[in-house]
């Protein structure tokens, strides 16, 4: 089995770092962030001379005492600001996503106060964070509402739906508005049929097959499509 084939299993791997164990410390956010670092930097794999995969699912385990930190936190605060530091390091090491970043926590009772374990993997979805990545016919960048995707899957759904591979808050976008398909001619971009439409370059559009640089208007969201390096900024 090839490199890819490896990536689309999988990449597994457990870190486990341990913080001022002679004095029981509680441990802190900085902390996570540094082991997720470090499980980023185990478990990347070099796909090409240009593109090193890393992993983006993150399951942080923790003692009993440091998990119930993680609620005094707030635990969705906690989980976006890991994202978005997954997200710094990977652009920072020059790494590649093939899906969105998740975060769990959960508890062990046995650990160690203090103690971090993070177990990483890589799978593919349908979008990515943008890092590195530049666009191509195969991989296109849409940003949406000031935030770039990189798209990893065949399909993406964009609507208001929280099931959607990208949520948008507009009130004006249906819950499943409209659908990008990557194609061997090209990608098409498809109305579900939504409320109040789809635009292409001002124009609604059931169906049509994007082209570098278009504009799409779903409600009062601004989508912007690259498929190539050439046009993209």
């Amino acid at each position: 089995m090839g490199a890819f084939g490896k990536f689309e299993r999988g990449i597994e791997n457990a870190v486990n770092s341990v913080f001022s164990r002679a004095f029981k410390s509680e441990v802190k956010p900085v902390e996570i962030a540094s082991a997720i670092n470090r499980a980023m930097d185990e478990g990347a794999a070099v796909y090409s001379r240009s593109r090193t995969i890393s992993p983006n699912q993150f399951r942080i385990t923790l003692a009993s005492d440091d998990y119930a930190k993680i609620d005094q936190w707030g635990r969705v605060a906690i989980e976006d600001e890991l994202s978005d530091h997954a997200i710094k390091y990977a652009t920072s090491q020059d790494y590649t996503f093939l899906g969105p970043i998740a975060i769990a926590f959960e508890e062990a009772e046995e650990q160690g106060t203090g103690t971090v374990r993070v177990t990483s993997q890589t799978v593919r979805g349908a979008v990515a964070p943008v890092t590195t990545s530049v666009p191509s016919a195969a991989n296109p960048i849409i940003d949406v509402q000031g935030q770039r995707y990189l798209l990893t899957g065949p399909v993406t759904i964009i609507g208001r739906g929280s099931e959607s591979d990208i949520v948008v808050d507009d009130t004006g976008v249906s819950r499943h508005h409209l659908e990008l398909r990557v194609t061997p001619r090209g990608v098409i971009a498809t109305d579900l049929g939504s409320t109040n439409g789809s635009f292409v370059e001002g124009h609604r559009i059931s169906a049509a097959t994007l082209v570098d640089g278009n504009t799409i208007t779903i409600g009062r969201t601004r989508i912007m499509f690259w498929n190539s390096p050439e046009s993209y900024a």
